[in-house]
């Protein structure tokens, strides 16, 4: 296995055990930090005037995910 590859799946479990950890400090009783479903329903209210910009960017997000990891 080469050295690129350790180091992206490295940099992978690391972004996932501090999402976990940051989701964990988020539900303990009096935190102020928001949760991930916090932060996904403000996104999703985002509008500008009609339009809403919340959505768009998230199926963008979604699309630009699915296209860079499902679609190899």
């Amino acid at each position: 296995m080469s050295g690129t590859r350790m180091l992206a799946i490295g940099g992978f479990l690391l972004a996932f055990v501090l999402f976990a950890v940051v989701e964990w400090a988020a539900r303990r009783e009096g935190s102020r930090i928001p949760t991930l479903g916090d932060v996904c329903a403000q996104v999703m209210r985002y509008e500008v005037g009609p339009v809403p910009v919340g959505r768009i960017g998230l199926f963008g997000f979604w699309w630009w995910l699915g296209w860079h990891f499902f679609a190899r």
